[in-house]
């Protein structure tokens, strides 16, 4: 009996510490997944930091003759580590993988989009188009066959139109006729990376082409977080011409007096835009009918330098190329009537794909293609939308409507960052938006997908 006894407690004992060993294992195991998971996520934040600190250097540190600076800086700081991980940041546009953060001003800012422009997004009926705009203007009464607040509560939907700009590209999911399909194309989660899930065929959400490329739907057009630029290239507040006397006209953009005065005449009329100067020779913008005034066989503007004809302004002579490069990159015709278009960023021409410049903002293809060509073809990039007076196909009333919706600076990006813990390989992934108008820079969105 003592013998048996004795061999229970043995086989009972056994059975307690391999029990006690299962656990400790488990636990084991659990708190390496554990720390891995922090390894990786604090991986992954060192990255957005990193782009953080960049963004803000650069905002302290203008570089007025080179604004692909920071795109530069921002894409070789793309793939980093610290002691116990990695971040890797990249981003998909117009088909193809880029390094570094996304910059939403290559998108298209919803909330000033045109009605043309939201009918030139593919797979976009006109219905939506007047939905859109409903959702995003202030009244109640529904344009065309779009939707207004009664059809959302006649549906028991739980919402109404914001009457207001949108606040997210997610937030069109909401508006009547938009589905998920369509806004976010393979890109389920927004982020705007290629994930195996998104590149995998029909094996798991969302159906998708396995072919190596993001197809974004309207995302990858669109944008509801870029922010205007508030300062110059060279870092200085814009000075508005509206409110400038003539001295501080020929100050900050080195004019004589006659085009100085000419400028202030102009830019004090309701319906001066800066587009004017790319398209109309100076001594003809105060002349009756002279802003709409279109010639199909020139390039926009007046040969440089040259004294107006007997249309123009006697004594004013056309803006030379620094002196309308200043124009546009140092000045600003600010409208308290313009509402939304104060609030919103402007297209990047430096960052912008083909299939945007082409397809929504409806450039001529020439055109757009010898932007394209322009950009690559210069470590700086565009500097100024001066720099597009002389390319092929740069009709003024294309480089009006360009300096509406277009410049050659950026304000906001976001940063998909994958961190990966170095000793399990774990990963873990923050999309963060940030404004790095100012310093500090401002995140205006987070999220860990």
């Amino acid at each position: 009996m003592v013998t048996l006894t004795v061999i229970w407690a043995i086989a009972i004992a056994a059975v307690i510490v391999a029990a006690t060993q299962v656990v400790a294992f488990r636990q084991a195991a659990i708190g390496r997944e554990s720390l891995s998971r922090v390894q990786a996520r604090w991986a992954a934040r060192a990255g957005v930091e990193t782009m953080i600190a960049i963004m803000e250097w650069h905002t302290l540190n203008p570089d007025a003759a080179d604004p692909k600076a920071l795109i530069r800086d921002l894409e070789a700081n793309a793939l980093g580590e610290v002691e116990t991980g990695t971040w890797d940041i990249r981003h998909f546009i117009d088909g193809r993988e880029w390094a570094g953060p996304m910059d939403e001003h290559a998108k298209l800012n919803i909330n000033v989009a045109s009605r043309g422009q939201l009918e030139a997004l593919p797979g976009m009926t006109l219905d939506v188009v007047d939905s859109i705009m409903d959702w995003r203007d202030a009244d109640d009464e529904p344009q065309g066959l779009g939707a207004e607040r009664a059809f959302y509560m006649n549906r028991d939907l739980g919402y109404a139109p914001r009457n207001g700009d949108f606040r997210s590209i997610a937030e069109l999911e909401l508006v009547a006729g938009a589905w998920p399909k369509t806004v976010r194309g393979e890109d389920w989660n927004l982020n705007g990376r290629l994930d195996p899930n998104e590149d995998d065929g029909n094996r798991s959400l969302p159906d998708d082409r396995p072919d190596g490329v993001l197809d974004a739907g309207w995302s990858g057009f669109l944008t509801a977080i870029s922010r205007p630029s508030k300062l110059t290239l060279g870092g200085q507040e814009r000075l508005d011409l509206r409110a400038a006397s003539p001295e501080q006209i020929m100050a900050r953009t080195g004019v004589d007096a006659p085009q100085a005065s000419a400028i202030q005449t102009y830019a004090r009329r309701g319906t001066a835009t800066l587009g004017q100067f790319l398209a109309t020779p100076l001594g003809q913008l105060n002349n009756s009918g002279a802003a709409t005034n279109r010639n199909a066989g020139r390039t926009g503007r007046s040969s440089v330098g040259r004294s107006s004809g007997p249309t123009g302004q006697p004594g004013v002579k056309d803006l030379s190329k620094d002196q309308l490069r200043a124009i546009m990159n140092e000045c600003t015709l600010s409208d308290a009537r313009a509402g939304r278009a104060t609030t919103v960023g402007k297209v990047n021409l430096n960052t912008a794909s083909r299939s945007l410049l082409i397809e929504v903002l409806q450039l001529e293809t020439r055109f757009a293609d010898a932007i394209l060509t322009r950009r690559a073809g210069r470590t700086e990039g565009i500097t100024s939308l001066a720099d597009l007076v002389d390319l092929p196909g740069a009709d003024p009333a294309q480089l009006v409507m360009l300096a509406q919706v277009a410049d050659v600076t950026s304000s906001v990006y976001t940063i998909a960052c994958r961190g990966k813990a170095r000793s399990s390989g774990v990963e873990a992934e923050m999309v963060v938006s940030v404004d790095r108008s100012e310093v500090p820079a401002r995140i205006l969105e987070y999220r860990e997908p």
